[in-house]
This record gives structure tokens, C-alpha cells and sequence, in this order.
């Protein structure tokens, strides 16, 4: 089965350029440095069509009218303006940023069950500013899961952005993985996934197709599955770049699965994931530019070749019906 949009992108940055962004960065200051979002922005824009295409679709869903090239061009300078800040959210300078925090006494209920629970976001703002929670609660830790390949890239990036910032990632499928997220969970930690994206054809991620800004979208039931398994709380968290330097950064109620019975499990992962996208539909529409997903997250083109697929499937059968049906209707020579 053809895999997924997002995987088979090709990663634009490379190690020796984020060195030199964050040398650059660090010395010049946010403020000064920020000058390099721009030229990033239309090299982005040059050269990235097919990402500019889907962001134009993906801004008439969120928008609720034709997407302009103006809002991909803002789309687009949101997303360098996360990726920037992150140089210094991974250095700890919190000082630098407006951070308005909604919700933090859900972490601060949850440290103090001791249990540890789910912190579940999508490709939404930035979920590096979940570190500066740690000012007001200093005992979080969060270790973030993601699949082997993209760990190793990411533990790469983080070293060379800052090699004393420590960010526990949990390798997915390995045979240890599961043991390690209970681990973290039973020392009061807190594991963190992005759910929004699905590895359609890999038999680890099954999904469900949900509407989501007006059209079926899929989603991988993974994550809720996991928290359900191991019968944990979840926490929806997302950090939305509000300009300038302010973050809006949300902590919700997503699903508590520590007192669901494993009959009852398949249909409170079920609505868990109805919520999650509904509160990811919510803050889509009101922060619009925050969502970084630059591929066509709908699959329309997917579905366009498999009922470009089944159409000729059924022009060939129904032009394999008209000759059958004629050689039974004409008569024979030899009657």
C-alpha cells in the first residue's frame, strides 16, 4: 500500500544549517534575527509548490472562504516564526516570550496523582512551549513518542540547538517501546504525542476516518489506544503563535481511561478521538496559520486516482459485458 504524503517528504533542513541558525540566532537576538524568516519564507514559497497547494486548500477549509496567496504567504512565515523560536524555547529563554497559560491546573491535578498521563497535541503552533510550563511546574517531564526515524532526526536537531537540553524520546515499534512509556508513566511523568498524522498501510496505526473542517479526514487511533491500554488520563495541549513574541498555550480535558473496563475500551477510545479532532477543529478556525501539516491531509488526491481507478476498472467491465452480450445476441454462422 502506497504509504502516506507526509513520509515521503523530503526533510529540507540539515544539521551543519541549524548550527549555523542557532549560533546566528543566539548572538544576534530573537528580535534581529528574525530578519531570516522572510527570505526562508519565499525560498519556501519558490520552491515548495505542491506544499503551497495544499496549504491554499487546507486555509479555504479553515477560513471558510478562497484562500489568497496573502494568507498561504502568512501561513507559511507562522510556521518559520515557530521553527525559529524553538532555538531559544529549547535554550530556556522563556523571558523573551508572552506566554498566557489556559488550563495548567490540569497538570498540576495530574502531577499530583503520581500516575502520570497522556499529553496529546497535533502539528499545531509549537509543542516546544510546553517546557515553560516547568517555571510554574517544576517537576514535569514530558517524554515524547514518535517513530524510530524521525527520533533519531530529532535527538540530532536538539544536540545541535542545544546539547544540554534534555528531551526523553520514546522510539515507537520496538519491542521495548510500550515498557518504556509505562516506566516514564509510573515516575509521575508525562508522555507526548502528535496524533494528527496517520501511517496509513503500516498494520501498527489503525485509523478512522472523522469530519474534520467540513470532510472526512483520517486519523490514527494509536495514541487513544495506548492511554486506554495503560489506563491513563489525556491531556489535549496545543501552543498557538499568536505574532510577535505571545503564545497562546491551552491545556483541555481530553479522555480519562484509568477507570474504563477493558469491554467498555474500544468505544471510549472511539470518542475520545471524536473530540480530539473536534478541539483540533476549534483552534484550526481560530488561530488559521498554526496548522504545519504540508501535504494533502485529505488524501483528494488519493481518492481522485482510486475512482480514476475503479472507473476504468468498470469501463473495461461494462465494455466486457457489451462484447459478451453481442456474441450471445448475434446470431451464429452455423445457424
Amino acid at each position: 500500500m502506497k504509504r502516506p504524503a507526509w513520509t515521503q517528504r523530503e526533510e529540507r533542513s540539515n544539521l551543519p544549517m541549524m548550527r549555523f541558525m542557532t549560533w546566528l540566532s543566539l548572538r544576534l537576538g530573537r528580535r534581529l534575527s528574525r530578519i531570516v524568516i522572510a527570505p526562508a519564507s519565499i525560498y519556501f514559497v519558490l520552491f515548495s509548490p505542491a506544499a503551497c497547494k495544499t496549504s491554499r486548500a487546507y486555509l479555504t477549509r479553515a477560513l471558510g472562504r478562497p484562500a489568497t496567496w496573502r494568507d498561504v504567504w502568512r501561513h507559511i512565515v507562522a510556521f518559520g516564526a515557530t521553527i525559529h523560536d524553538r532555538i531559544y524555547l529549547l535554550n530556556e529563554r522563556f523571558d523573551l516570550f508572552d506566554l498566557r497559560l489556559s488550563g495548567e491546573q490540569l497538570i498540576s491535578a495530574t502531577l499530583a496523582e503520581g500516575h502520570g498521563a497522556f499529553l496529546i497535541g497535533a502539528h499545531l503552533g509549537s509543542f516546544e512551549v510546553v517546557r515553560a510550563v516547568g517555571r510554574t511546574q517544576p517537576n514535569l517531564r514530558v517524554a515524547v513518542t514518535m517513530y524510530e526515524d524521525n527520533a533519531r532526526r530529532i535527538n540530532a536537531i536538539l544536540a545541535s540547538i542545544n546539547p544540554a537540553a534534555k528531551q526523553d524520546v520514546i522510539g515507537l515499534g520496538q519491542v521495548d517501546s510500550m515498557l518504556k512509556v509505562r516506566e516514564y508513566l509510573d515516575s509521575g511523568s508525562m508522555i507526548g504525542i502528535l496524533a494528527d498524522r496517520t501511517l496509513l498501510g503500516d498494520a501498527r496505526d489503525s485509523v478512522r476516518w472523522v469530519d474534520f473542517l467540513g470532510k472526512p479526514a483520517a486519523f490514527p487511533l494509536g495514541p487513544l489506544h495506548m492511554a486506554a491500554m495503560l489506563r491513563r488520563p489525556v491531556i489535549f495541549m496545543t501552543g498557538l503563535y499568536r505574532g510577535g513574541n505571545r503564545y497562546d498555550i491551552h491545556f483541555e480535558t481530553l479522555a480519562d481511561f484509568s477507570q474504563v473496563e477493558r469491554s467498555e475500551r474500544g468505544a471510549a477510545v472511539e470518542a475520545a478521538l471524536v473530540r480530539y479532532v473536534a478541539l483540533l477543529e476549534q483552534h484550526c478556525r481560530a488561530a488559521p496559520y498554526n496548522w504545519f501539516n504540508y501535504f494533502d491531509f485529505w488524501q483528494t488526491e488519493s481518492a481522485a486516482e482510486t475512482a480514476a481507478t475503479a472507473a476504468g476498472a468498470a469501463a473495461r467491465n461494462g465494455a466486457k459485458a457489451v462484447t459478451a452480450s453481442a456474441d450471445l445476441t448475434t446470431p451464429s454462422r452455423n445457424t
